[in-house]
């Protein structure tokens, strides 16, 4: 079995002349520019610190996700949120379109729909939806590609507007039909970036409803609102999440781990994770490496700098599937 380092950690930074925060571009141009710059780079685990949106137009493209593997097809949509351990699958004889941005990119009420971090990775349109993303994802990469016709601010807001709508129709095909969206209330979004920001340090609910200054009731009720699970699940569900991520696509043995998520001992970690993976950390590492590491496993449901992507390498390991306090945002 070959060794793997550390999960790299991308971080974005848009190419001179083009706007801050958002790309878009084909899958041909992405693959050109993999194999002008990245090599066998290009296809290993990756956690970008931004959203992917692919909208697959023709061929097959297998990805992973999070150890999952996914085969795509015309007229599907894969959606890596920032945080998730991401790896291409072969670009050849694929088209569509990539569209990369970052959370700040848009405005606070649009980015309220993007901080699941368990939500659906590929979506399948109906054929009215299919026809509206078409038509707002052609407006914005014929937008993003003219960037000298406005002045830059309206520029930007006309790209930040376009993007709101793809985003929004695709939060949308989330949920179940007739049902009511999740309520995601300030409550929560305060949890939330709190669970982000300490799920290392503290799994006790009581932690965060003290530092909060809520009840660990009233936590697990905005809880089971916006993620249909109670408080502490959801924490445990963010840690076993981060441990799942480490094992899968990292060398540190269990014991490094168990320290780096805050427990005790490796013991207490094999416990924790035992109960809920059904299996012990070596054993689930053994079994996602032959498959969606070495050999991407067939599709689940049909249902460096990445070469001039605007991202660049960074040593720093910081989880970001979910987006910074809105009180503290940038």
């Amino acid at each position: 079995m070959r060794h793997m380092a550390d999960i790299p950690d991308l971080g974005f930074a848009a190419p001179v002349g083009l706007p801050p925060g958002l790309e878009v571009m084909t899958l041909a141009d992405l693959r050109g520019r993999a194999a002008d710059r990245m090599g066998a780079d290009f296809m290993r685990p990756q956690r970008p610190r931004f959203h992917h949106l692919v909208a697959l137009q023709r061929g097959r493209l297998r990805q992973t996700v999070d150890f999952t593997g996914y085969g795509l097809e015309p007229g599907t949509w894969l959606w890596v949120r920032p945080g998730q351990v991401h790896q291409w699958g072969d670009l050849t004889g694929v088209d569509g379109t990539l569209i990369i941005f970052e959370q700040g990119f848009l405005d606070p009420a649009t980015s309220a729909h993007l901080g699941d971090p368990y939500g659906t990775v590929v979506r399948v349109p109906a054929e009215p939806d299919q026809e509206a993303l078409r038509a707002a994802t052609s407006a914005l990469e014929g937008e993003f590609r003219i960037p000298g016709r406005l002045p830059l601010e309206i520029h930007l807001a006309i790209l930040r507007h376009l993007l709101s709508v793809v985003v929004l129709n695709l939060a949308q095909l989330g949920a179940s039909p007739g049902s009511p969206a999740p309520q995601a209330t300030q409550t929560f979004l305060r949890f939330r970036d709190a669970v982000e920001t300490r799920f290392a340090s503290t799994r006790r609910l009581e932690d965060y409803a003290r530092a909060l200054g809520y009840s660990t009731r009233t936590l697990s009720r905005a809880s089971s609102d916006a993620a249909g699970v109670g408080a502490k699940e959801y924490i445990d569900r963010r840690v076993l999440l981060e441990a799942k991520r480490l094992l899968a696509h990292g060398d540190q043995p269990a014991a490094k781990i168990a320290a780096r998520l805050g427990f005790s001992s490796a013991t207490n970690f094999s416990k924790f994770f035992h109960q809920r993976a059904g299996t012990s950390p070596l054993a689930f590492r053994h079994a996602v490496r032959g498959t969606a590491i070495s050999r991407p496993s067939p599709p689940a449901d049909p249902d460096g700098t990445l070469p001039n992507l605007g991202v660049t390498l960074s040593d720093v390991d910081r989880p970001a599937t979910l987006p910074p306090p809105r009180a503290r945002s940038r």
